[in-house]
């Protein structure tokens, strides 16, 4: 795992004992990954402004998260994908690029293109330490063709001249901000994540100067709250978000159970369990009537480590959330039903922190 760079995020910003115990955490990675090759890549469809489209969904292999390598936040692992270093070249990332090319002429029909291409990273596009300016340029002059773009960062390397590389090639262009919830006190002292909802703000500002959206990722039941607190914090941080000028789509990201994260060892301990499934539908049932598009896509539904109700139902309702996602009409949960949702109504009326995980 390579060692944070001396401008280590978490120095005068009150963190410093998390930070310390995510880094011992994650130095347990062993595992190496090849730089020419993306991390993942994959065809799916999304909800967008403009309607549904076919997207291709790249996640390269970059340096990792500048703030992972600091510490980090509680529940991501996705910097022990990284590759290790701390950089990777302008070539290495254009080949990834062409990998996921490929991948699309071999699973698309008949020659056809994505409309939509959502590209993230271990951590933030936009940081030029992760992919550097050059890159980003051919990578927008490489995607010119499509209708929109999705692009991942943290809100510090959000700025109207980045964005620019995009929306001046005609390419509608959306930020995704792992902003993971409205509440300040909850994103600092559950999730480990430095700033404040104002910098959200400030992001939306400048995505809106150069003619670009923005995506809030928010997650859904961080570590250290219970199942309620979880559940009003989610339908709360929605409300909010979609109040922001120019924020004009909610994912809400259920807690999967990572390796190298500090939710994954709570979780071995016996101190957390995922969300449930039942949670994210009311979530999503609660807040339709708000000015934005509100989608979900629980990772690992259904599973132990991932959202999950008794195992009987969880396909089902997995199912009807990605029917929402599609069609926003919350009486698609009117359609599942099982007898679990009674626990998960109790657990609702009787877990606290001092109780939680009340059932597995």
């Amino acid at each position: 795992m390579s060692k944070p760079s001396p401008e280590v995020y978490e120095r005068g910003r009150g963190m410093d004992a998390h930070n310390k115990v995510m880094r011992d955490i994650r130095s347990q990675k062993q595992k190496t990954y090849d730089p020419h090759e993306p991390t993942r890549v994959w065809i799916d469809e999304d909800n967008t402004p403009d309607g549904v489209y076919d997207s291709l969904t790249i996640i390269l292999n970059t340096g990792g998260c500048r703030w992972a390598r600091a510490g980090g936040c509680t529940m991501c692992g996705y910097v022990a994908e990284s590759v290790e270093g701390g950089t990777v070249s302008h070539e290495a990332l254009m080949d990834q690029i062409q990998v996921c090319l490929d991948h699309e002429t071999e699973h698309m029909d008949d020659g056809e293109k994505a409309g939509l291409i959502k590209i993230y990273t271990s951590g933030s596009f936009l940081d030029e330490r992760e992919v550097p300016a050059e890159t980003r340029d051919a990578i927008a002059e490489t995607f010119s063709d499509r209708d929109r773009m999705v692009v991942e960062s943290l809100p510090d390397f959000v700025t109207r001249e980045k964005l620019e590389d995009f929306t001046d090639r005609g390419i509608e262009t959306d930020v995704a901000i792992g902003l993971e919830t409205a509440t300040d006190r909850v994103r600092h002292d559950c999730v480990n994540k430095y700033f404040d909802f104002a910098d959200f703000e400030d992001a939306c500002d400048e995505a809106a100067d150069a003619g670009g959206g923005v995506k809030a990722y928010l997650l859904m039941k961080p570590p250290f709250l219970s199942e309620p607190e979880a559940l009003e914090d989610m339908k709360s941080s929605i409300r909010r978000c979609a109040a922001v000028d120019n924020c004009h789509t909610v994912s809400m990201n259920p807690t999967n159970v990572q390796r190298y994260t500090m939710v994954d060892e709570l979780h071995f301990a016996g101190g957390y369990r995922p969300p449930w499934l039942w949670s994210v539908a009311e979530a999503l049932r609660e807040t339709v009537d708000v000015d934005a598009i509100v989608v979900s896509d629980p990772v690992g539904g259904g599973q132990e480590r991932g959202a999950h109700n008794c195992g009987e139902c969880d396909e089902l309702v997995f199912k009807a959330i990605k029917d929402f996602d599609l069609r926003q009409d919350p009486s698609v949960f009117d359609q599942v039903s099982c007898e679990c949702e009674a626990t998960w109504e109790y657990v609702l009326d009787a877990e606290t922190s001092y109780n939680m995980p009340l059932v597995k």
